[in-house]
């Protein structure tokens, strides 16, 4: 039998409906009850736990159903393990609600159980917050599709003809087909002078079969496009409003550039905000984005180092390092789990960014991809994007290439080699061309 860690431990089995509690035997003679879903039932089942003495409960992060009675049992001082379902995972045999919630305290009890990452409430708003934010730039997205189907039902080729209908030109093409105009040579007129497209190409484009029903789709698309934009900017000013409140006040001032608000970008100045919350300008990582640097602490904390007291730990959070599974002495597998993490997703981005780039990061996932494939590449460089992050946060140090293994001088030695390699065959082409010709 396994040695009794917490004395006062409790499972609860969530579900939609019912949350099925479980205590240890010794405490009471009906050691397993159920409750309602609804709040009444919920401080009920956090004032039956207070009565037995319970300090700490075990329960699965099962969809969105655990948040609420989360948050009530910390209100009752109950400290409360959020664990992954993957970790609890029972016998083979009988299952049933009272035996998972029989099973979540005895391996709570005994020790075997971690608590989940759970951000501070502060941090947890810039989150929702930022988590929309990417939720409205998708649905832009989607009526952007609409706007460019309409117009394809009219033989309008104007997406083809200019990169983005949103933008000055398309914006103001768009909205004077919606408000009557049909005379091509009156619509070009709208084209801005850095449009690459001619401006009689641009006439013919604007040559279609116009029909009331798809202009009709056309201007709804338009309209609920603009009003995402608004809601877009009403989201951006309160991650700005969050933010500010988790900047710190013992940090040196200094004053960081504001980026070009171009992509849908947050329209304030990140880098700034970011400096004041970690005491280091993280927008200097190669690869990192406004939005990119923004989803990190969102989905992080201000207080890395508490969070996560080891770069292994974080990156482990993460899902950036491999799964290993050892047998015998012989690694069996080592693919890193399949596992949804929206901070490492954003390192991931980030790493993916750097493809064309002419700098240690670029030429580091170009020769990861060489050697283990442009998949594996994206992982390795988004590990050294977050191992970088780490040590810049919780050290305050600027940013540096080479902070993880400092071989600056190597680095340029091998690529000195690498540009004398290629020098050489462009040599030994342009000799070839040179015999030929003679």
């Amino acid at each position: 039998m396994a040695k009794v860690i917490n004395l006062n431990a409790a499972g609860i089995d969530i579900a939609s409906n019912v949350h099925y509690v479980a205590v240890a035997e010794d405490k009471c003679k009906n050691h397993v009850r159920n409750f309602k879903a609804f709040t009444q039932d919920l401080h009920e089942l956090a004032k039956w736990l207070v009565s037995l003495n319970v300090e700490t409960v075990a329960m699965e992060s099962t969809g969105s159903y655990w948040y609420q009675l989360y948050t009530i049992l910390l209100d009752y001082g109950i400290e409360v393990y959020l664990v992954n379902a993957y970790h609890v995972k029972n016998v083979p045999g009988r299952k049933t609600d009272v035996i998972d919630a029989q099973w979540l305290q005895e391996l709570h009890a005994s020790g075997y159980l971690k608590a989940c990452f759970q951000p501070d409430n502060l941090t947890r708003e810039l989150r929702t917050y930022v988590r929309l934010r990417k939720q409205i730039i998708r649905d832009m997205a989607k009526e952007t599709q609409h706007m460019q189907k309409a117009m394809i039902n009219m033989n309008i080729k104007l997406h083809d003809v200019i990169s983005d209908i949103n933008g000055q030109t398309g914006s103001a093409i768009v909205n004077a087909i919606i408000n009557g105009e049909r005379n091509p040579k009156h619509l070009a007129l709208f084209r801005n002078s850095r449009i690459k497209c001619s401006e009689k190409i641009l006439i013919k484009s604007l040559e279609g079969n116009w029909r009331d029903e798809q202009l009709f789709c056309l201007k709804m698309a338009r309209d609920r496009y603009r009003q995402l934009e608004q809601h877009l900017t009403s989201v951006d000013q309160e991650s700005e409003r969050v933010i500010k409140f988790l900047a710190q006040e013992n940090i040196e001032k200094k004053t960081i550039k504001p980026r070009t608000y171009k992509n849908k970008q947050p329209m304030f100045n990140v880098g700034q905000h970011l400096f004041n919350v970690h005491g280091v300008d993280v927008m200097e990582i190669y690869g990192f984005k406004q939005t990119t640097a923004l989803t990190v602490l969102s989905e992080t904390s201000a207080n890395l180092k508490e969070k996560f007291p080891t770069v292994k730990q974080f990156l482990s959070w993460l899902n950036l390092v491999p799964d290993n599974k050892i047998s015998g002495g012989k690694i069996l597998s080592s693919r890193v789990r399949k596992r949804k993490n929206n901070a490492g997703q954003a390192f991931r981005e980030a790493a993916n960014g750097l493809w064309n780039a002419k700098n240690p990061f670029g030429d580091y996932i170009r020769t990861k991809k060489a050697k283990s494939g442009a998949g594996q590449a994206i992982v390795a460089t988004a590990k050294k994007i977050a191992t970088i992050y780490y040590k810049m946060v919780t050290e305050k140090v600027e940013f540096n290439p080479f902070i993880i293994d400092g071989n600056r001088q190597a680095y340029l030695q091998k690529r000195a080699k690498s540009l004398s390699k290629t020098l050489d065959k462009l040599n030994m082409q342009l000799l070839e061309i040179e015999r030929l010709a003679s």
